[in-house]
């Protein structure tokens, strides 16, 4: 017989769960401060965390559109198409030290606690895919109005859109830092040295600490490029106003002479 292997998938929604909402609407499940976990009607495990996204253990392809099917009924709010989904393997070799080879994980055994860390991890990588994708977006439209302003050197003076882009941009930054500081340690890192071993290896692998220092980095850029802008955009308002007011003095004092 080989060595067992687990499998991870990742599915991950554009919105975000509430846990204590799910607790509510799956009454087997365990909660703690960060996740919520259950056992899969099919067998395996499902967890699910803030951010949106679910993470099948040993789960197959009809037991997770189960699962799926399962969530859009007790949340119809949640989107008919999964963002992304993403997937990960983990090989159970005795004696080994955990390790990443081709893409696997290769540890000596797969505890319960060990398997949270692997899914929260593939859980974080997910989230912060699509957050990259959305701070992208952003990036490229805040890029448009810097080289608008670069070449008119001025802003249009209705900013109505501006504004709206200002009020997503805000909103995405504080979910994109919510969200993601969530996904703290698991306290079995810090009791289980295998464990914390695990999570510092898929950190690496998946690159969660370059990624989310860059997601930071340009959600920094956008606000600078932003203000600057909206700096732009209002001391162009005050100066026409300020011509709308000298202009009306001036049509008073014509007014004045052309009565006498």
């Amino acid at each position: 017989m080989g060595d067992p292997v687990h499998t991870f998938h990742a599915l991950a929604f554009v919105e975000n769960f509430s846990l204590k909402e799910l607790a509510a609407r799956y009454p087997e499940a365990k909660r703690t401060h960060h996740s919520l976990w259950f056992p899969a009607a099919t067998g395996g495990t499902v967890f699910m965390y803030p951010s949106g996204a679910m993470v099948f253990h040993n789960v197959g392809q009809a037991g997770r559109e189960a699962e799926v099917l399962r969530l859009r009924r007790a949340l119809p709010r949640v989107s008919d198409a999964q963002v992304l989904s993403e997937e990960f393997s983990v090989r159970e070799v005795p004696g080994a030290r955990p390790d990443i080879e081709g893409g696997v994980l290769i540890l000596d055994q797969l505890s319960f606690e060990r398997a949270g860390v692997v899914a929260v991890s593939i859980a974080q990588s997910a989230a912060m895919e699509y957050y990259e994708r959305i701070v992208d977006q952003m990036f490229t439209e805040t890029d448009r109005l810097v080289d608008r302003l670069e070449k008119t050197g001025t802003m249009p003076v209705f900013t109505r859109a501006l504004h709206r882009f200002i009020g997503a941009a805000i909103g995405t930054r504080s979910e994109v830092l919510s969200v993601l500081h969530l996904f703290d340690k698991p306290d079995a890192a810090w009791d289980d040295s295998g464990a914390e071993e695990i999570y510092r290896q898929l950190r690496v692998e998946f690159d969660l600490a370059d990624r989310h220092h860059a997601l930071e980095l340009k959600l920094r850029s956008v606000q600078e490029a932003l203000e600057l802008v909206t700096d732009i955009a209002r001391d162009k308002r005050l100066v026409w106003l300020e011509i709308s007011i000298v202009l009306l003095i001036v049509l008073e004092i014509v007014i004045g002479f052309v009565r006498r």
